[in-house]
């Protein structure tokens, strides 16, 4: 699943991991001394102008990306040198590419709450002293917010883009390594929908979750410090009191609770997707038998075959039933927790609406992000399934199987109707 397209996993992943916590202690130890020396912030950097959100483009946030680009991009440079192999570009450069991406846009989040604050601070103005603002200022406001937005609409297009290719290049690469072992697989049940089906939906599920983890890692080192300031205007939580960084911890005790319950009442269900996956490609199999064999795939073999599909159905509609009871009620009592953590401080009037705006944005990404696990369970299900059915498919092959490089088949093929013809 891996090896076939990532160079040594088994040392690829743990460096990674490894360079990115080198890279964070270099950026809190020595940030301030290299930006004095390579940072293009006083160049390239916009100065911010009081009453106004902080620029995009500040000089300190310029030196934040321009290190987080070096640190990415070395990282690639160093598997170029060390373990370079066919599928270099995509495996690697690509998942760094995915993961920058994904930070600048957990960047414009950031900024996107900044300017939520100074935007309906200036509504309540409007609002409570008519002719005190005008519709010069909150034009001024919008176009402010359209010249950040306009090019990060451009980088999640380019990036789904890449993302697509970057999943059907993974899949690529596990199909020609599976069926270059065709002979020694061939026997398994379900084989052609492994190699068919599980290789794209593994890559696919796998590439979501992980941007999606990443997404919340970083929204959590952005947002948190955020969120624990704007805790400062939080005079009392219900029931607690006055509890320093009261936000902060509200949104970590129910996103632990909601990851609890749900693993708790879900835990049946990865078992029950891998049974199903194996009804299915056990009908499957026959129906396909039938189409070059007379004597295969009659009704009274379809009926008891088709019978177990059945009943592993109804089994996961019940299942997922009190699952889904269990994952909606938390959801709906989730998204009223902020409400009424700032109930007290509304109704004292310790709360402008720009900064009501600001806290509800950051408690969500913030809970958002603790309810991770919670809220991509059903997808950790699928994802758990696919993986076992890999595993055991390759269980069938010895640890030292070659790689297979199929670099006979071009990018892009010739239309569909000319190979037909």
């Amino acid at each position: 699943m891996f090896r076939s397209f990532f160079p040594e996993p088994k040392i690829f992943f743990p460096s990674a991991i490894l360079w990115v916590a080198a890279s964070m202690a270099i950026w809190f130890l020595f940030g301030s001394a290299l930006e004095s020396v390579i940072s293009l912030g006083p160049w390239l950097g916009v100065t911010p102008v009081e009453g106004e959100p902080a620029p995009f483009f500040s000089p300190g946030k310029v030196w934040l990306y321009e290190y987080v680009l070096i640190t990415g991009y070395s990282f690639c440079a160093f598997w170029y040198f060390y373990r370079r192999h066919y599928w270099y570009w995509w495996s690697v450069v690509g998942s760094v590419t995915i993961l920058l991406a994904t930070f600048f846009s957990v960047q414009i989040d950031a900024w996107v709450n900044d300017w939520n604050g100074v935007f309906f601070n200036l509504i309540q103005t409007a609002l409570t002293q008519p002719g005190v603002v005008t519709v010069d200022e909150i034009m001024e406001q919008a176009l402010i917010y359209a010249f950040v937005m306009a090019p990060s609409i451009v980088l999640l297009v380019l990036l789904a883009f890449g993302t697509s290719h970057y999943v059907f290049r993974w899949r690529r690469a596990m199909t020609f390594y599976y069926t270059s072992q065709w002979e020694r697989l061939r026997h398994i049940e379900g084989a052609s929908q492994r190699i068919q089906e599980d290789t794209m939906r593994l890559a696919s599920i796998l590439e979501r979750l992980l941007v999606a983890f990443f997404d919340a890692m970083l929204t959590l080192v952005v947002f948190l410090p955020l969120l624990y300031n704007l805790s400062a205007n939080i005079n009392e939580v219900p029931i607690f009191g006055a509890v320093d960084g009261a936000l902060v911890w509200v949104a970590l005790v129910s996103a632990a609770f909601g990851t609890a319950l749900l693993a708790l009442v879900g835990w049946r269900l990865p078992g029950l997707e891998f049974h199903n996956q194996r009804t299915e490609a056990a009908l499957r199999k026959e129906l396909v038998y039938g189409e070059d064999h007379p004597d295969r795939a009659q009704p009274p073999t379809v009926r008891e075959l088709f019978a177990g599909v059945q009943q592993n159905y109804f089994r996961l509609y019940w299942h997922y039933t009190y699952f889904n009871l269990a994952r909606y009620s938390y959801g709906n009592a989730a998204s009223l927790i902020p409400m009424l953590v700032m109930a007290p401080s509304i109704v004292g009037g310790a709360l402008t609406l720009g900064v009501y705006q600001q806290v509800v944005l950051a408690f969500n990404r913030v809970s958002a992000s603790f309810q991770f696990f919670a809220s991509s369970w059903p997808t950790v299900v699928e994802l758990l399934s696919v993986h076992k059915r890999l595993r055991a498919f390759e269980s069938n092959l010895p640890p030292d199987t070659p790689l297979v490089v199929d670099a006979e088949i071009p990018d892009n093929p010739r239309p569909h109707t000319e190979i037909v013809a």
